[in-house]
């Protein structure tokens, strides 16, 4: 990487701090975002329970954000968007 790109900001972002899971609805959340050029896409795994039996949807999505932190919060808050359109049928 020469040193231009890291003067002007091009060079890797941070990865995102470890974050904890969240709680929303009876749905556990634990944002994901994977590192992607510029920055990172909005990624989250969406656990849940259907029948006694628990499933997993990961939510990934074409949304790339320059800082680490927006990428978890965005990642939250569209996995939250989702299970309060879908609930349930997000593991159909």
């Amino acid at each position: 990487m020469s040193w231009l790109s890291k003067l002007f900001g091009g060079g890797e972002a941070a990865a995102p701090a470890a974050v904890a899971s969240t709680e929303y609805k009876g749905f556990r959340v634990m944002p994901q975002p994977i590192k992607a050029d510029g920055g990172y896409r909005i990624c989250a795994v969406i656990e849940g329970e259907v029948h006694g039996e628990a499933k997993s949807h990961t939510l990934i999505r074409a949304d790339v954000l320059r800082d680490p932190d927006d990428a978890v919060e965005a990642s939250v808050n569209k996995a939250k968007q989702l299970i309060d359109q879908q609930g349930l049928r997000l593991f159909e």
